[in-house]
């Protein structure tokens, strides 16, 4: 029986054989089209019809569009919200004709005004995870992708008038002690617990009392950036910081819904910014983000001001590689300038030691 809809509720149902010169192909259906009108389920009865005709007489690896592996992929909320523009460019095309060339060129097209890292993070990065996800699953291509190179990088900086890549400022003990002279008890807290502990914003505001451990000193945060959920120590002057907060139940901005208790009392990665900026303004130092005063400040503070071996340094802001925190999170300090005038400096020449004379050893004559 081919392929035939009908309504349940307020949505059509479909149900039978994908049929292919008379013969069923695919199947049996009873599925919904989650159409709402019988157009809609039509298309999609013509839709899958096609699909399946194609890998029928084709193989599936070499019909399989973009838009069928966005369908067998689990995405995030915030990779759904990445994918909607990206389906409206290559939805359409099989999963072999799309190389790493042509999804790099869609930066260009889809945010002409953003910078490569944004290209790469926003469009690259999610529609490669499709099709690598329908390689797992269904055997297509694997797709490669080469990052954008520091030359299309500054080109793309020069069209937009703007540079990417701004070095972050650390922050330092002085600007900590500053920050909370004028900050709240929790914004105080929060940002001297970040730069002990080198914990992401998200992974500071989603703490709850139950995740505070008095008695060993040790606080849970969650999983994030591919590491699990662990217990770090604190400091006992810093346990004895958030024992002292009485929690706060967050509004979620959007449903208006109370969140669970919080030990600092925010909801949301970004609801700190505005309190932070005036704290800042007031204390009359310069605007630093949870980040760089977090996990810049804690990298920064261990192994350039504090000679701690990179390793351990890594290990204890829970990196995987050193190399990586060496190379974005760790700031050198040194004044430029000082280092110019060392080489206008007249190096200090030791004395060169006199050479011992030779004494002259007479030549002994024979008496005759």
């Amino acid at each position: 029986m081919p392929l035939e809809i009908y309504k349940r509720g307020s949505v059509y149902w479909v149900k039978g054989w994908v049929e292919y010169n008379g013969r069923p192909i695919a199947g049996p259906y009873r599925q919904s089209t989650r159409a709402t009108t019988e157009a809609g389920a039509r298309d999609w009865i013509r839709d899958e019809t096609d699909l399946q005709v194609r890998q029928y007489v084709f193989g599936e690896e070499r019909t399989l569009r973009f838009v069928d592996a966005v369908e067998i992929y689990p995405p995030t909320q915030q990779t759904a919200r990445q994918l909607l523009p990206i389906l409206e460019e290559i939805g359409d095309l099989p999963l072999g004709a799309i190389t790493g060339a042509l999804l790099k060129s869609l930066g260009p097209k889809m945010k002409p005004n953003v910078c490569t890292d944004t290209w790469w993070r926003e469009i690259v990065t999610p529609a490669r995870a499709v099709i690598n996800n329908a390689h797992e699953l269904k055997g297509t291509p694997l797709l490669r992708v080469k990052r954008y190179d520091k030359f299309e990088r500054i080109a793309q900086d020069q069209r937009r008038q703007k540079t990417s890549r701004v070095e972050r400022i650390p922050a330092t003990r002085e600007w900590i002690e500053a920050f909370c002279a004028e900050a709240d008890p929790y914004n105080a807290a929060m940002v001297r617990f970040m730069f002990e502990t080198a914990a992401r914003i998200d992974q500071a505001i989603s703490i709850e009392p139950d995740d505070l451990r008095p008695e060993t000193c040790e606080v849970r945060i969650k999983a994030q950036k591919g590491h699990e959920e662990s217990w770090i120590a604190v400091s006992p002057e810093m346990m004895a910081e958030l024992e002292a907060l009485q929690p706060k139940r967050p509004k979620n901005l959007k449903t208006g819904q109370l969140l669970s208790p919080r030990v600092f009392g925010y909801g949301s990665p970004t609801g700190y910014n505005n309190r932070w900026k005036t704290v800042c303004k007031r204390a009359g130092i310069p605007y630093l983000s949870a980040h760089p005063a977090g996990r810049h400040g804690f990298f920064t503070e261990l192994v350039v001001r504090q000679g701690v071996d990179p390793v351990t340094a890594a290990k204890a802001g829970r990196w995987s590689d050193p190399n990586l925190p060496m190379r974005i999170y760790a700031h050198a300090e040194t004044d430029e300038a000082a280092i110019r005038a060392r080489f206008r400096t007249k190096p200090v020449q030791a004395a060169n030691p006199q050479s011992p004379k030779k004494r002259k050893i007479k030549k002994e004559t024979k008496d005759e």
